[in-house]
């Protein structure tokens, strides 16, 4: 399949705060993803 989203080392800070660090994932084509926090927001 095709890749139609790749995210690679992807950090996200708020302030001082990182909410998340060195992620990397690819999403294919006909795939449903979903990216969930410990509360289960998205």
């Amino acid at each position: 399949m095709t890749a139609i989203i790749e995210v690679e080392d992807l950090t996200k800070s708020y302030g001082s705060k990182r909410g998340i660090t060195n992620v990397s994932f690819q999403v294919e084509e006909g795939e449903v993803f979903g990216f969930l926090g410990p509360n289960g927001a998205g």
